[in-house]
């Protein structure tokens, strides 16, 4: 009986796909959305799109520009209710909307919205800081997933899931930090497009407290020209950020 029991415990263990290492899902990720050498061409990006609030009847264009981690703006102008906008200069984060006026972002806020004004081109999870380990296999809308769990010095855990068979990023599960205190964040990725040359979501659903964000990609343009002034502080950050140093 005891070898009987031995043995119902040691065939599952042998008849179980190993995972694979995190580095392993992450250079496939890479690899079949354009490459190594195609993300590290990318020095500039400019996107175009579509920001919608369903369930608030809210919808506008959204439109990014980035040469880095440094240099990020980004703008979604909704008819209703106006613009709201976001950026990165000079070790500077901050926010602008017409509801909650011009701010400064620190703490993880700060290092969660510096991670997000990276480039796509930046491709290297290590460069930004990530420790990244595969916690297991999760179906996805009817599809295996590896389950991806990234970690910074500052921030929390965000989990993303990789389809076993395309390789592609599927869904993200995060807590994001924010004003309100820190929320649980679920984006679901799709319709994958050829932007010249890299694979990229052309559309994202997220949802958090409730309220759903449908972001679609309309056109990416890689290394265009980008007027410095396109990243200045605007002049209310310009304030906030004086006001701060005295």
């Amino acid at each position: 009986m005891r070898h009987l029991l031995l043995l119902a415990f040691v065939l599952p263990a042998f008849g179980a796909d190993p995972l694979p290492s995190a580095d392993a899902v992450l250079n496939r990720y890479v690899q079949v959305t354009g490459g190594t050498a195609a993300y590290e061409k990318v020095k500039s990006e400019i996107m175009t799109g579509k920001i919608e609030f369903p369930n608030l009847g809210l919808k506008g264009d959204l439109t990014r520009y980035s040469s880095g981690p440094d240099n990020y703006y980004m703008v979604a102008d909704l008819a209703a209710i106006g613009k709201i906008e976001s950026g990165v200069s000079h070790g500077i984060v901050w926010e602008n909307s017409v509801v909650q006026g011009p701010r400064i972002k620190t703490g993880e806020e700060r290092s969660q919205a510096l991670v997000e004004a990276a480039l796509v081109g930046s491709h290297d999870w290590r460069k930004l800081g990530f420790k990244a380990e595969v916690s297991g296999v999760e179906a996805v809308d009817g599809e295996d997933c590896y389950k991806v769990v990234l970690t910074r010095p500052e921030g929390k855990p965000m989990t993303v899931y990789f389809q076993k068979k395309s390789g592609l990023a599927v869904k993200t599960v995060a807590i994001a930090a924010s004003q309100m205190g820190d929320i649980p964040l679920e984006a679901v990725m799709s319709d994958y497009k050829d932007f010249n040359g890299l694979l990229y979501a052309a559309k994202t659903v997220e949802t958090a407290v409730g309220q759903t964000i449908l972001y679609t990609t309309e056109s990416i343009q890689f290394n265009a020209d980008i007027p410095a002034s396109k990243f200045d502080l605007p002049d209310d950050i310009k304030a906030l950020a004086e006001k701060q140093k005295k």
